[in-house]
């Protein structure tokens, strides 16, 4: 993930000494939790913010560390939600919406790559920057996940 990468980059040495983790499976609990064709469920960041709360997580570093874990695990469910989408297109449509598939989520990615790019800019001069890209790159994750899960799927 390029993002964390970047956000990774910007800490310096000793954000290392502890990596901060978020409870797997409290965030896999939130998507399965999470209506078809529903606005994002108001349980994503939970993992995170609880990660927050253990020593470490409530500095700015420590912080952003706990975004970029849960987004991690949400970008683990967003690969495997698009290759069940891939998987659905090509039983549904064959090999040309497949292509329609990945087209957009190339096209996707570039946009997610673009807007938090974009957040980071505005708010270059600050510390405040590392949570900030790293609440963009939860939120455009989860979105995109829950959006190869429901498509083509009625409720």
């Amino acid at each position: 993930m390029i993002w964390r990468t970047i956000i990774l980059a910007l800490l310096p040495a000793t954000a290392f000494a502890q990596e901060m983790q978020v409870d797997r499976q409290q965030v896999l609990e939130c998507f399965r939790a999470a209506p078809l064709d529903a606005a994002p469920p108001a349980c994503i960041g939970d993992a995170a913010a609880a990660c927050q709360r253990l020593p470490g997580g409530e500095t700015t570093l420590g912080a952003a560390e706990c975004l970029n874990a849960e987004a991690g695990v949400w970008d683990d469910v967003l690969n495997a939600e698009y290759r069940d989408a891939m998987a659905r297109i090509c039983d549904h449509g064959g090999a040309a919406l497949a292509e329609q598939l990945r087209d957009a989520q190339r096209v996707w990615i570039a946009f997610r790559d673009t807007e938090c790019g974009l957040r980071d800019g505005i708010w270059a001069g600050g510390t405040i920057r590392v949570i900030i890209a790293g609440n963009r790159v939860l939120r455009e994750t989860t979105e995109r996940a829950l959006e190869l899960r429901d498509l083509g799927r009625i409720e």
